[in-house]
């Protein structure tokens, strides 16, 4: 139910290289071509396997600390792919947002 006011498709930011899998008893509410497990619910468990909460900012961390991890592949984006989409900070903030919102007024009223 948190997730059924967001946007049906929208381009998050990822940083990652592990995956997970969905429990057994979760519900599995976002999903992409290079990655199947991108969210689930689980009761008031909730699993995301990408970044919301990105600013321009942790970006720029992570080209520093962790800049060795963008080698060539099929869903790596260069830096300056990333760095060209870095317009969509705000509007990922605002997802969160209303996610958390979502969150709030689901299990905590």
């Amino acid at each position: 139910p948190v997730f059924r006011t967001l946007p049906g498709t929208f381009i998050a930011f990822h940083w990652h290289g592990d995956m997970f899998k969905i429990p057994p008893d979760a519900s599995r509410t976002a999903q992409s071509e290079g990655c199947a497990n991108q969210a689930f619910e689980c009761g008031r468990v909730i699993g995301l396997q990408f970044h919301l909460e990105y600013s321009e900012k942790s970006i720029d961390l992570m080209f520093r600390n962790c800049g060795d991890e963008l080698v060539d592949g099929k869903y790596i984006q260069k830096p300056d792919e990333i760095v060209s989409q870095i317009n969509n900070v705000h509007k990922m903030n605002g997802i969160l947002n209303t996610l958390l919102d979502n969150i709030e007024r689901e299990y905590f009223r």
